[in-house]
């Protein structure tokens, strides 16, 4: 008779959360002991590379699925922040002795690709708290800045979540831990947000920016009420039917890492937000038919209002 474990015990009880001033602590006390911190998925550590010296001064990082944007991104960055590259030298992909993760640094900020989903969020996460916490970092901002589909809202819009949660609309993500269930709450920094939404002008931009609760699924088609995968056992009227409800609770976009990045954000006690464009508006459709050329520009939206914020920050005019 195979082993089972229980997944009914209550969520251990996490410290209140203290948003992080001064320098970073990473919050597992087996890391100071260890020889060395090896992190794997990026191709650096604590003692084969001097992380003070390379990304002591980091107060932004900026995570992104996809490893061509990211690498856009860092290229908008180093223009936006009047970084001066020498003569002779580019921009390079710090971790690209793995081929998991790309990881740029332009001036105070990373810019990082984290894949699709929570898994490939959770690994690169942990890895990047870690780098900051070994380079001695201080006050660190993450942004998550993507793509999403939207509900009830003019595909190209901007979503600013105000609040992850998950497809039973559970504000925490669940982990699955020593055989039990722990709950991780996934609040976000709305000081953060707010700013983010100050810097938006709907006349200047030419699109809409506003801020709402981003459902998280660990699925792209039957998770997030699609009548096209390769499976579907549900008819047109009951997704429309599930898309409304959730409408009508504050949900304005979709996508498949905001629980993670939240709850993490959260428990490490770093201000965080997320910031995504939506391809499509999920009440009319479920497939993303724009020319490749406007989605483009769509996908740079968040990266704009994410950098706005950066060099407010900065004082960068």
């Amino acid at each position: 008779m195979s082993e089972t474990f229980s997944s009914n015990k209550t969520a251990k009880e996490l410290p209140a959360y203290t948003p992080q001033h001064g320098r970073f602590e990473v919050r597992n006390p087996h890391v100071a002991t260890m020889a060395e911190d090896v992190l794997y998925h990026i191709s650096l550590g604590n003692k084969s590379h001097d992380l003070k010296d390379m990304f002591g001064d980091v107060k932004f990082v900026c995570f992104g699925g996809s490893p061509n944007r990211m690498r856009k991104f860092a290229e908008y960055l180093v223009v936006e922040l009047n970084i001066k590259i020498p003569a002779g030298q580019t921009l390079c992909n710090i971790s690209h002795g793995s081929d998991r993760y790309v990881l740029y640094k332009v001036g105070p900020v990373i810019s990082v690709s984290h894949g699709m989903g929570i898994p490939s969020l959770s690994i690169i996460f942990h890895e990047i708290v870690k780098l900051i916490y070994h380079a001695g970092c201080s006050d660190v901002v993450f942004f998550r800045l993507g793509t999403s589909g939207g509900l009830g809202i003019d595909p190209g819009s901007v979503v600013i979540t105000e609040e992850a949660v998950d497809g039973l609309l559970r504000p925490y993500m669940e982990l699955v831990t020593l055989g039990e269930v722990r709950q991780h709450p996934s609040r976000l920094n709305h000081s953060v947000s707010t700013d983010l939404l100050s810097l938006a002008n709907r006349q200047k931009d030419g699109y809409q920016t506003c801020v709402g609760k981003t459902m998280c699924t660990l699925d792209f088609y039957e998770g997030q009420a699609r009548l096209d995968g390769a499976f579907c056992d549900y008819s047109e009227n009951d997704k429309l039917s599930f898309l409304n409800r959730i409408y009508n609770s504050g949900i304005r976009n979709i996508e498949m890492e905001s629980l993670c990045f939240a709850a993490y954000c959260y428990r490490a006690g770093i201000k965080g937000a997320v910031v995504c464009v939506t391809l499509l508006d999920r009440l009319k459709g479920d497939q993303i038919s724009t020319p490749h050329d406007v989605l483009e520009e769509w996908q740079t939206r968040p990266q704009k209002i994410v950098t706005a914020y950066i060099k407010k920050k900065l004082d960068i005019k």
